[in-house]
């Protein structure tokens, strides 16, 4: 049994030794956010934070991380508060979404790390891959973030799960600079 604590709850996983991160969270733990995209650590879809750290979690054997501190995407913000969610949403980085909750995990631990991240820093750090291209958005929506989350700016809220789309949509317009509210 490999013991970890996983999202701020404790986990005793009764899987081999041997079995990747990722599968024990999402089929012990039904942590579903956390994506399988290549098996072999390039893609990153499957990135979580251990200990601090972004971490491939189709790499990572849960016995080798016995005892450590895991974060996935569910752990992050529920809400989507955090700094990082509410960038990418606010520069609508996001398309096909698969590989974004790794992206977020890598953005939250690099800012965690480094509340300033240069955008050369970004690119070192955020080695995760998109197929539709969304790079230049996300360079500014970490750096967004990271301002955020050093209280320099803020980042307008997103709509709570479970909004309505038209009251959603009613929001929009005090969220856009320089849009006008519409009418009821």
């Amino acid at each position: 049994m490999t013991s970890l604590t996983v999202n701020n709850q404790p986990v005793r996983y009764r899987l081999p030794r041997d079995t990747p991160l990722l599968w024990a969270l999402r089929d012990a733990s039904n942590l579903t956010g956390t994506k399988y995209g290549c098996g072999t650590g390039d893609c990153g879809a499957c990135t979580v934070d251990i200990d601090g750290r972004a971490v491939r979690s189709c790499q990572v054997p849960i016995g080798r991380i016995e005892g450590s501190v895991v974060t996935t995407i569910e752990g992050l913000s529920r809400d989507r508060s955090h700094p990082v969610q509410q960038a990418f949403l606010a520069a609508n980085v996001g398309q096909c979404g698969y590989c974004i909750p790794g992206m977020v995990m890598a953005a939250a631990a690099l800012i965690h790390r480094n509340p300033d991240p240069s955008e050369e820093l970004i690119r070192a750090s955020i080695t995760n891959l998109c197929r539709c291209g969304i790079y230049p958005r996300l360079i500014e929506a970490i750096q967004h973030a990271a301002r955020a989350a050093r209280g320099e700016e803020t980042i307008p809220a997103a709509p709570l799960p479970g909004t309505e789309p038209a009251d959603a949509a009613r929001a929009v317009p005090a969220l856009v600079p320089g849009a006008m509210p519409q009418e009821p």
